[in-house]
């Protein structure tokens, strides 16, 4: 079989300058900034419901005021359901994006490992099994050029052999 060729990325960099990851964490902030709003909306609207009912409450019967409890009780589990809600759909979306990283990335080494006679190309970082590899098999630099010239190019509407994003 001969010779394997191996090199290694730094994750830490991919991640950290990777220009698609910039863009998309944009998004997602904005994303969870909107839905964050949104919630203390709903919050601040129920906690003016409750100081309403408790301004008025000497004025009701009981059976108003155990009505409008209850009505309360439930606004209030809706709202914590609402919240859990919330929270997973940013979780399924960081998900979503870990994987569409994932794969830009196993798709460009895929092309450029061929183009360069590489065989393996494994992770580096403080959570990897790699706790040592010389500088010379260290191709992070050259790769990340590469995804971000291809991330410009699908950006400006051009698109590159290793696409694998295609939309569902």
């Amino acid at each position: 079989m001969g010779d394997v060729a191996i090199a290694y990325i730094n994750s830490d960099s991919i991640v950290k300058h990777y220009a698609f990851m910039d863009d998309t964490k944009a998004v997602l902030e904005a994303k969870a900034k909107k839905l964050d709003a949104d919630l203390n909306n709903r919050a601040n609207s129920l906690r003016g419901e409750i100081a309403a009912y408790q301004r008025n409450q000497s004025s009701m019967t009981i059976g108003q005021a155990q009505a409008l409890e209850a009505d309360l009780g439930k606004k209030q589990q809706n709202l914590q359901l609402y919240q859990q809600s919330l929270g997973q759909q940013l979780a399924e979306e960081e998900a979503k994006l870990n994987k569409e990283l994932y794969d830009r990335i196993t798709a460009f080494l895929k092309t450029y490992s061929e183009a360069n006679n590489i065989q393996v190309v494994v992770k580096f970082d403080t959570s990897s099994d790699v706790l040592y590899g010389q500088s010379a098999l260290d191709i992070t630099a050259p790769v990340l050029e590469g995804l971000n010239a291809q991330y410009k190019d699908e950006k400006n509407g051009k698109k590159t052999p290793a696409d694998t994003t295609a939309t569902k």
